[in-house]
């Protein structure tokens, strides 16, 4: 499965605890993150994750884009919620295209450690189906 991360500043603290502690799970999973979350998450954890741009310069619209094109099949989306200016426009739009695509969302600790057991109890499965990089599509 491939598994995008995203975490503002002020949770790459909390998502990079979440990792560590199920940093089992998802060293079986294809992992993506913003630039500077990636980091955090692979120093402390050893997991190997593609890191694309840094979120202000682009690496939401990176994985924005995958998500368009069913190449991801989870988001853990760690979002500062304290933003007196309410939701930004690039987090809505993220958020509107897990819901077009059928892409299982987390957007807290609570929610991410539902999908990641789920995820490790094979619950998310059908998203192979959809996923045109999943394993079962590439062997056609």
């Amino acid at each position: 499965m491939e598994i995008a991360i995203i975490a503002h500043d002020t949770k790459k603290e909390l998502m990079t605890q979440f990792c560590i502690a199920y940093c089992g799970i998802l060293s079986k999973h294809n992992l993506y993150a913003t630039d500077i979350t990636g980091k955090y998450i692979s120093e402390a954890t050893g997991l190997n994750i593609e890191r694309l741009l840094a979120g202000s310069q682009g690496g939401e619209e990176q994985i924005a884009s995958r998500i368009s094109f069913n190449e991801i099949d989870v988001l853990l989306y760690f979002r500062d919620t304290r933003n007196a200016d309410g939701i930004r426009e690039n987090e809505a739009n993220i958020l509107r295209l897990c819901d077009v695509h059928n892409v299982p969302l987390a957007t807290n600790i609570a929610t991410a450690e539902a999908l990641i057991l789920a995820l490790d109890q094979g619950s998310l499965d059908w998203r192979e189906l959809v996923n045109p990089r999943s394993k079962m599509n590439r062997a056609k």
